[in-house]
């Protein structure tokens, strides 16, 4: 019996280890910029590598991974009227202004000083 619940509390120690990643807290400042985005996706990755050289500092979800974080972005899109068919990311939350990646990345990035 005793192994048994060694066994599961290692298991369930790894897989908190494991997914932890994805569990982050919400921003409390206003002023923090979210990104809700994919790591899979390459203007997500270049999106959080500017904001790092401009030391801007933001919160990045991974929708892949998080779905709580997928729900929140969608709700928030809905709320700015923006239509959530045909979506591009990454999607920005910058103090309450909705955005999306929808046109010239490098217009998009000019948005987020």
């Amino acid at each position: 019996m005793k192994k048994f619940f060694f066994a599961l509390l290692l298991i369930v120690s790894i897989a908190t280890i494991a997914f932890s990643q994805d569990i982050q807290k919400k921003p409390s400042d206003k002023s923090v910029m979210i990104i809700y985005g994919s790591d899979e996706c390459h203007h997500c990755t270049d999106t959080k590598a500017f904001l790092k050289e401009n030391k801007i500092e933001f919160v990045f979800y991974d929708i892949d991974k998080n779905p709580e974080a997928l729900k929140e972005m969608l709700g928030k899109l809905r709320n700015a009227g923006i239509s959530t068919s045909n979506l591009g990311i990454p999607v920005v939350d910058k103090q309450g202004i909705i955005f999306t990646n929808n046109g010239i990345f490098e217009e998009f990035l000019k948005k987020l000083k």
